[in-house]
């Protein structure tokens, strides 16, 4: 917790350097709460103002659109600010946004509290992937950065079952209550206890963005927009696509924890695996195992059948699949270009959070169209994300 960054000097990077990121991992876990927690109760939020739940997941889409275009600018207007004061600062603003999005009397108010929300955490997780990679030996790296995206994954194991059960019991307004003042606690955490950590020069954008003209950086963003895309296109809607395959209302928060746990699991081990066989083994086995399982989910939505005790290590399955896509490809941006690490980092985040978009937007043009149908539609693009990473490979 001593280390700290000197505007012009490398930080100390030390093995000890992996427990500092756990009080980052703390603000990704109330990002990743807000982040994920709507599609525990997006049919009550639908039905109590007055929308179809295809139109309520599009604030889903609304913020995922506003992060990924916000990250890279945000990125370079507030490039200065000292580290702890801007990862303060964004946590406050999500929960505002928050208590914002729990008033909300009609559609379009949410969505605007949403882009506020977007900003926030558009400002926070990518400057914590970045510092917590700053922080360690570059062999340390990926298992840093598995640490700081745990905090998004234990959002999915905790975060969206207790906020699924909140809204049941409390109202998806008091749901959404809740995790804004849990984004203004973990922001009054931070700032007692996080290092001053110095900001950083100022880089036009276009300077920025002139990272893309990379080819191993062009081929590593799309790869994200599409695993994340195959895992949304039915996670936005979990709760109508579980109750197909034999998941009733009672039993969405256990099967949704199942998912998290996986998603921490597939994490964190993607981390391990990733630092001692490298980014596309692991790659490689996420989104054969994303693919089978949603594929799976499509068969038994299809033949319309399942039950939890089958559903569920299918489901934990999909969100291993899902989540330890983004340690190794960070780790690749980061090996691509590590002058810019901040930025790449950002810019992942942005194609994780289009990917999410993606596939929300895919979700509800077919949910109409039935369980088996989004399900599968995920699983295929599951495959096309296998697809073009063997391809990226072999350029």
């Amino acid at each position: 917790m001593s280390n700290v960054l000197i505007s012009g000097a490398p930080p100390a990077r030390t093995a000890g350097g992996l427990s500092a990121t756990l009080v980052l991992a703390l603000g990704t876990f109330a990002v990743g709460t807000d982040a994920f927690v709507v599609a525990g109760f997006l049919p009550s939020m639908a039905g109590d103002l007055r929308v179809s739940p295809a139109t309520a997941g599009q604030s889903i889409t609304v913020f995922a659109a506003a992060y990924a275009l916000l990250s890279p600018a945000l990125a370079t207007l507030l490039a200065r600010l000292p580290r702890r004061t801007l990862l303060v600062a964004a946590l406050t603003t999500l929960g505002l946004a928050n208590l914002g999005s729990a008033l909300a009397p009609d559609m379009a108010a949410l969505l605007a509290s949403r882009v506020l929300a977007a900003a926030g955490a558009a400002a926070y997780t990518p400057n914590a992937g970045a510092v917590s990679a700053a922080l360690v030996r570059p062999e340390l790296r990926a298992r840093a950065l598995a640490v700081v995206i745990g905090g998004l994954t234990v959002a999915t194991a905790l975060g969206v079952p207790l906020g699924n059960a909140a809204s049941h019991w409390l109202g998806w307004r008091a749901a959404l209550g809740l995790v804004a003042g849990l984004c203004l606690l973990v922001a009054a955490v931070l700032r007692a206890v996080m290092p001053r950590v110095a900001g950083n020069a100022r880089v036009p954008l276009r300077t920025r963005l002139a990272v893309l003209r990379r080819p191993a950086v062009l081929t590593v963003l799309p790869l994200t927009v599409l695993g994340m895309g195959a895992s949304y296109t039915a996670y936005a809607y979990s709760v109508p696509v579980l109750d197909a395959v034999g998941v009733g209302e009672g039993s969405v928060p256990p099967v949704l924890f199942l998912y998290g746990l996986g998603a921490v699991i597939g994490n964190l081990a993607a981390g391990w695996a990733t630092d001692r066989w490298g980014s596309p083994a692991v790659l490689t086995a996420g989104y054969a195992v994303l693919a089978a399982a949603l594929g799976a989910l499509a068969w038994l939505a299809a033949a319309r059948t399942g039950a939890v005790p089958t559903v569920g290590p299918l489901v934990l399955l999909w969100g291993a699949g899902s989540w330890c896509q983004t340690p190794p490809q960070q780790h690749r941006l980061i090996a691509a270009a590590p002058q810019e690490a901040p930025l790449v980092v950002s810019l992942n985040s942005s194609a994780i959070y289009a990917g999410i978009g993606l596939g929300t937007v895919l979700g509800g043009a077919t949910l109409d169209s039935g369980a088996a149908v989004v399900y599968g539609l995920g699983a295929a693009i599951a495959a096309a994300a296998l697809l073009f990473l063997r391809w990226s490979v072999r350029r």
